[in-house]
């Protein structure tokens, strides 16, 4: 058992927490026992899975190199306030393109939250695929992993550039629509084509104008209450579930 923050695997899992050294890697870390079961249940690969003295860890746990590791060490690698005493080290994989006919293209988004709820949306809906532009909260945010219940291992999820994408996925027949308060129609009245391309942005500033006059259609969702607007992962949800029927 590791009972020291000082030992020098202790402290790689702890730089996990830092994007770079996510990049530097090619691995991150996802926390607890639905997280762990949800990686294990996909074409995702586990390094290794880090146990909590004192948590019983899962069956499946037997087929990778398991740690055990204090309570004080295990609290110092992850950040929920009330850890559930397993994590596992996973490494990134590359998504593959596909023949794809429903994708998510996301502007800008800076809410690790939002960004989990979105992907976890897309999966549940049927999306093919979400395409994550520049600008945008990182992917393995653990707040990200977390928001996405095990969605993320689920539905292809690529880090493109939106401006270079978009007239592609046009190309293939992509009809693209674009969220946006102004210059648009309300969802229901655009057409939606065989191939769809739905893109969302910015919490607080929409979806960069540049890719707006991309789009094939602008369209917004109709407030009928006093509120100003939609929380951007809620405006998503309607209209991938009114793309998809």
């Amino acid at each position: 058992m590791i009972t020291s923050v000082q030992n020098a695997q202790v402290k790689n899992w702890a730089k996990l927490k830092m994007k770079k050294f996510r990049v530097k890697t090619g691995l991150f870390l996802a926390e607890g026992e639905h997280l762990v079961s949800e990686v294990h249940n996909s074409d995702w690969k586990i390094e290794e899975i880090i146990i909590q003295e004192g948590t019983n860890a899962p069956n499946f746990a037997s087929e990778y190199p398991t740690i055990a590791v204090a309570e004080n060490v295990f609290q110092h690698i992850t950040d929920t306030k009330t850890p559930q005493g397993i994590a596992a080290i996973v490494k990134i994989v590359e998504p593959e393109w596909l023949d794809f006919s429903s994708v998510l293209l996301i502007d800008s988004i800076q809410d690790p939250g939002n960004l989990g709820t979105m992907i976890r949306t897309a999966d549940a809906v049927g999306f093919d695929a979400v395409i994550l532009g520049k600008h945008s909260v990182d992917l393995f945010n653990n707040k990200v992993i977390r928001s996405t219940q095990g969605s993320l291992f689920h539905i292809p999820v690529f880090q493109e550039n939106l401006a270079l994408k978009i007239p592609l996925l046009q190309k293939k027949g992509f009809t693209v629509w674009a969220t946006s308060l102004e210059n648009a129609q309300p969802y229901k009245e655009a057409t939606v084509g065989n191939k769809m391309g739905l893109l969302v942005g910015n919490e607080g500033n929409g979806v960069d104008q540049s890719l707006i006059e991309l789009a094939d259609y602008n369209v917004n969702i109709p407030i009928h209450g006093k509120a100003e607007s939609l929380n951007v992962s809620v405006a998503a949800g309607i209209l991938m579930y009114h793309i998809n029927g």
